[in-house]
């Protein structure tokens, strides 16, 4: 089906003509259609930064708390104190 309507949008487009049933919707639908198999997908619109945002957000939270958790803290206190009381 999504060949047969980007098919549409190309003969509006090269002059073609739609099928009979709604000639007029058909060939809006195909003209607004049209205009974006020139255009390239580039960057990121507004709603996929505010996502993607929102995801950043999730994570560095899930990550403080990993870090800030117990385990963690003893883990990483015990690898410094190891790190300074090394002999060269």
């Amino acid at each position: 089906m999504e060949t047969k309507c980007w098919g549409w949008a190309v003969d509006v487009v090269r002059g073609g003509r739609l099928s009979a049933g709604g000639p007029d919707r058909r060939a809006k639908w195909a003209a607004r259609w049209a205009g974006r198999l020139g255009r390239s997908d580039r960057g990121m619109t507004t709603s996929e930064y505010a996502v993607g945002t929102i995801a950043a957000c999730a994570f560095a939270a899930v990550l403080y708390k990993v870090v800030n958790s117990g385990p963690v803290l003893s883990a990483l206190q015990s690898l410094v104190e190891d790190a300074l009381d090394a002999k060269f």
